[in-house]
């Protein structure tokens, strides 16, 4: 019973941070079909999949949890003698928002309306930048009854030292993602696990930091004339090079850029740990897109109710 009434009050928490309507309205042309059977309410489906980012479930899994669970049927807005959508459904209306690009559009919305209650802060904001593997679905090269390899073609080979300096391969994806100094996300993108860090540094950057975070990965001239025109102060750590060992101060720069930086492999942790992000779901970039950008909204959610709580608490 107690855990019963801690997730109804984290729900209501969370559903009082937000103008629904806002949202609603991003979705509002989704279905355009004239005919045909009425389609379930867009905003009632996008709770739902945010239901299933925070609970890790699976298309099937959401479908059964809708059925039984009073919590999520009272979070998404649905009565007790109404019907659920089924899975299939659930996957295709995940494709139609990001097909439709929607996906972003409602994160960025999302990140506006916590910004405007201050628990996101864009003034002096700063930008942490990282990537992390992702499994393939099917990462294993096994070859089904048509003697096919059935490794997702998406996919690609990663290979990265790891801390024991042993070299680690993995066949998937990597998430390119900023986040800020307070953990939120603010930009996510999914490649193939080959493609390396750097090449999408550009794309991640909001326009609006004051500071931007990276690895040596990113150390680059072209990274510094950009970072340079745009006024961004650049925090990338410095790289030693054969016969050019680091300086003390640079040595002294690099340890405090990682203290700041470390709040990105944080929240890595968490999205691997507790969202299921160390696997991919799905077969594709495109639907893993759309999974890691949900995921990253709900995460951010979480992340803003914290806070919340905590300015709260304070008073």
């Amino acid at each position: 019973l107690q855990a019963s009434n801690r997730f109804v009050e984290e729900f209501d928490e969370i559903h009082s941070l937000l103008d629904w309507s806002r949202l609603e309205g991003l979705f509002c042309d989704i279905h355009s079909r004239v005919r045909g059977e009425r389609a379930w309410p867009p905003l009632m489906m996008f709770k739902a999949l945010l239901l299933q980012s925070w609970h890790n479930l699976s298309d099937p899994g959401l479908e059964k949890a809708l059925a039984r669970d009073l919590l999520f049927r009272r979070f998404v807005g649905m009565s007790l003698d109404q019907g659920v959508p089924d899975h299939s459904t659930i996957w295709r209306f995940r494709n139609l928002l990001e097909k439709n690009g929607l996906l972003a559009v409602a994160m960025s919305e999302i990140n506006s309306q916590l910004a405007e209650q201050s628990l996101i802060i864009k003034q002096g904001e700063v930008s942490i930048i990282d990537a992390s593997v992702i499994e393939a679905k099917n990462a294993r090269p096994r070859k089904n009854a048509q003697g096919e390899n059935t490794q997702d073609r998406e996919a690609d080979y990663n290979v990265k030292q790891a801390s024991d300096g042993k070299r680690k391969t993995t066949y998937g994806f990597k998430a390119h993602t900023n986040v800020d100094e307070d953990g939120f996300v603010k930009a996510v993108r999914l490649t193939a696990g080959h493609v390396h860090d750097s090449t999408q540094f550009e794309g991640l950057l909001t326009g609006n930091e004051r500071e931007a975070y990276a690895d040596s990965a990113y150390k680059s001239a072209k990274h510094s004339k950009l970072l340079k025109r745009k006024k961004i102060k650049e925090c990338i750590h410095h790289r030693a090079y054969r016969n050019t060992p680091l300086s003390e101060a640079q040595i002294r720069q690099n340890r405090y850029y990682s203290s700041i930086r470390s709040r990105v492999e944080h929240v890595f942790g968490i999205l691997k740990l507790h969202y299921g992000l160390r696997k991919a779901r799905y077969q594709g970039i495109v639907r893993n897109q759309a999974r890691v950008t949900l995921i990253s909204m709900a995460y951010n959610l979480k992340r803003a109710l914290s806070i919340h709580r905590e300015c709260y608490d304070d008073r």
